[in-house]
């Protein structure tokens, strides 16, 4: 019995595994230390509208963000909206969330950030049709009449049946040619201010002349002198009306020398400005500008590498513009044949190309038709194009 009691006290005697132990359960509970303030932290960070996710939940992904931010977005929450449209971004960028976070920016009048988001936007997509509508919306307000109108006029190119981007492309038009009338008439006015200025100051003079001799010579006048005054009133009229006929004539050269010189400056912009285009956006925008110049149009071509057509169009290649570009490389097919031949057999290379050939006009057709077979398949084309040719001439034909 005292054995079986020694035993009994031996074993609830604590060792020194146990003590190891007991201490190791103690360092365990002193890391809970702290948990209440980091979930409390981790409250507060939801109420700021971040999204949190405990272990179990699934992982954050570009598109829960971006719902998430549309949610708040229809809350009218913008700037939790942006926070989300961020987070997306940074997990996989897609053009629909650069173009929905500059959507929030505008909300919430930022339009640099949202002019920026936009262009991102259609770095990833130039066909897409929102991006330029609200970049075209950011442009406005920030004062950039030309290029607002330039992108709204892109979206109804590809959108034309839409009422809503036509208003804004007249909108944004309308007020670009009033501004462009107020610079015009600006301009004008200073050119004639010393003209005007000069010949108010010399009437009041002349008035006072007048007033003072005729006044002392209506004393003493006689048959004469009135004769003589008739006569040199006549004169003084013709001359005035010269004169008068001379100030409009001078008027009409000075504001035909200010068209002359803002066309002069417009032209000299444009041979600065004219750089190889990146995408379809660029390359119809720079190609519009220079419709009035086809020596031009064709060094703009030129300025381009063939291999990179089917990337720079992708699927914003349209029949119109196509029919252009076939014109404009006959233009040098002679002199350059090589190019040309490559232009046309990587335009063909376009997706969509085999749609935008079957969909052209017939007077677009008939035309293709009639410069193919001027230039392309004209008797001084060299033998080892012909083959080439003739496979393209499936392509670009067809019925």
């Amino acid at each position: 019995m005292a054995d079986a009691e020694a035993e009994q006290v031996k074993d609830t005697t604590p060792t020194n595994n146990d003590k190891r132990n007991s201490l190791n359960f103690q360092g365990f509970l002193d890391r809970f230390d702290g948990w209440d303030g980091l979930l409390q932290g981790n409250a507060k960070s939801t109420a700021r509208g971040y999204s949190s996710y405990s272990p179990a939940e699934a992982i954050p992904d570009a598109t829960s963000e971006k719902e998430l931010g549309n949610e708040y977005f229809k809350q009218k929450k913008f700037n939790e909206a942006i926070d989300c449209y961020s987070r997306s971004i940074a997990l996989s960028p897609t053009a629909v969330a650069f173009a929905n976070r500059a959507m929030a920016f505008l909300k919430i009048k930022r339009f640099e950030e949202a002019e920026t988001d936009c262009t991102e936007a259609l770095n990833l997509d130039d066909r897409y049709v929102k991006a330029y509508s609200r970049r075209a919306t950011a442009r406005k307000e920030l004062g950039k009449l030309k290029e607002a109108m330039e992108d709204a006029e892109f979206a109804v190119s590809i959108e034309p049946n839409t009422q809503e981007l036509r208003k804004q492309y007249d909108d944004v038009k309308a007020l670009y040619m009033k501004e462009m009338m107020a610079n015009k008439s600006s301009a004008t006015k200073k050119s004639l201010i010393p003209e005007v200025h000069q010949s108010s100051k010399k009437a009041p003079e002349n008035a006072k002349t007048t007033t003072a001799t005729g006044t002392d010579a209506r004393a003493h006048e006689s048959p004469l002198i009135s004769i003589q005054e008739s006569k040199f009133a006549e004169d003084s009229n013709k001359k005035s009306t010269q004169a008068n006929s001379s100030r409009r004539n001078e008027m009409k050269r000075s504001v035909e020398d200010l068209a002359s010189r803002a066309v002069s400056q417009f032209s000299a912009n444009n041979n600065k400005s004219i750089s190889a285009p990146k995408s379809a956006y660029e390359f119809e925008v720079s190609w519009r500008a220079l419709s009035d110049d086809h020596q031009r149009q064709a060094q703009l071509l030129k300025m381009i590498s063939p291999d990179s057509l089917p990337q720079i169009f992708k699927n914003a290649l349209s029949a119109s513009l196509l029919v252009d570009i076939i014109k404009c490389t006959s233009t040098f097919f002679r002199e350059d044949t090589e190019l040309a031949i490559s232009i046309l057999d990587n335009l063909a290379k376009v997706p969509r190309f085999d749609m935008i050939s079957m969909c052209l006009s017939p007077f677009d057709r008939t035309e293709v038709r009639r410069i193919w077979n001027e230039v392309f398949c004209a008797e001084a084309v060299p033998m080892h194009h012909v083959e080439t040719l003739t496979r393209l001439g499936s392509k670009y034909l067809r019925e």
